[in-house]
This record gives structure tokens, sequence and C-alpha cells, in this order.
């Protein structure tokens, strides 16, 4: 039986289908989640797609993560749930405080669209342990508040737990501090990444197949248990 991933949509998500199809090409089910959900399905790992969630009234995320199913959720992960949150699910993740930092406008305040190379840093996730320390990859980053921001403090934190995931590798496309594409939290389980995975996961429709690495290292992971 496939393993079960859950993907929540909240109204003005748009890669939720995306993120799905991304499940289901890695060898996983797919399983829709509704913000308005009190109840996780009984998935074994959760994906917070990219979008727009609420119109970005307020802050980004900021309104998402009092839906009902962030109650689920928020104790769910904080007891060892995988979870991944991509662009505004990383914004909803950060919002949740289940992610440290926050994200603000891109530097030269515009939306960014294009390629980008990312290192992976931290592999003892279960997002990441596919692949090897310091891998290239590339990906797709479309987001207009997608720099990571921590203070100092923070920062060490990061660094002395390992908890840097991904840094841009060919250049800092929107002013995030470090390079920092993605962080986990300090259990490892709930990661969160800037740019999309789920648009890299087929040669023909995207830059590669990079993206793929991300579920299909879930879907180990959950069957290693």
């Amino acid at each position: 039986m496939a393993a079960r991933v859950g993907v929540i949509t909240f109204p003005g998500s748009l890669d939720d289908s995306d993120a799905a199809r991304a499940v289901a090409r890695a060898g996983g089910e797919p399983v829709p989640l509704w913000h308005g959900d009190h109840d996780l399905r009984g998935v074994a790992a959760v994906i917070l797609p990219g979008g727009f969630s609420y119109g970005d009234y307020l802050r980004c995320g900021a309104i998402a993560r009092f839906a009902p199913v962030m109650r689920e959720l928020v104790p769910a992960a904080r007891a060892g749930l995988p979870v991944l949150g991509i662009c505004n699910g990383f914004q909803i993740l950060c919002e949740a405080h289940l992610l440290p930092g926050a994200l603000t406008r891109n530097a030269g305040l515009r939306f960014i669209d294009r390629d980008v190379r990312l290192r992976i840093e931290a592999t003892g996730t279960p997002w990441t342990r596919g692949f090897s320390p310091g891998q290239e990859i590339t990906v797709v980053l479309k987001s207009g508040e997608g720099a990571y921001v921590a203070d100092a403090a923070t920062l060490a934190e990061l660094a002395a737990g390992g908890q840097v995931v991904a840094r841009y590798a060919d250049g800092n496309p929107n002013g995030s501090v470090g390079d920092i594409a993605g962080v986990c939290s300090a259990a490892g389980n709930v990661v969160g990444l800037m740019p999309h995975p789920e648009h890299a996961i087929d040669a023909l429709t995207g830059p590669g197949t990079d993206g793929l690495g991300f579920f299909t290292s879930v879907l180990r992971a959950m069957a290693s248990q």
C-alpha cells in the first residue's frame, strides 16, 4: 500500500495539484486536505503548498496559520509528523512558529520567477535524506516575499544545529540572509523551502527531475519506520 501524504489546500493555494502530482510521481498516495478540516485523515506526512493563502492579506501566511486544519497540524508536527512547507507553505510554518525566522519582501521588491541552483546542506531530515551533503540541484523559484530573515541568535542556533537545509548556490536571488533557501525544525521533521521542488519532477515540463528527491525521500523515510 502506498504511503499517504496529505496536501493542504487553502483559499488561494496555487500549487496544491502540483504537490499532489509530485507525491504520486514519487510513488505515494496524495490525500487532499482542506483548510477547514478538523482531521488529518491519518496521513503519515503533510505538505503545505505554494500560492497566496487567503490572498496574502496582512502578511503572507498570517491568516492561514489560524485555519482549523492548522490546529491539528501544529501538535502533530511537534509530535514528529513530517511536514514540508513550500513557498507560501514555508511562510505559514514560520507564522505558526513551527520554524524559526520569517520571510520578507525580495531585495529589489520584485517578484522572481526563474530556475535556481540549490546546495543541500542538511540531509538528516525525512525530506532530504535521499540527497548527498553538498549536492547541488536545480529547482524553480517563484516568489515576491521569499527573503529569509532571522536575528543573529537564531542564525547561530540554526548553524549549530545543522538546521539550514539548503542555500542558494548561484548567487542570492532575493536577499535571504546567508543565502538561506530552506530551514528545518530542531527535530528535523518540519522543513520549509522557498523554491518549488514540485515544479522540477519531470524532464519534459521542468528543469530536470532534481526536485523529485524531496518526495521520494519522505516516502522512504516513512517506509523505514
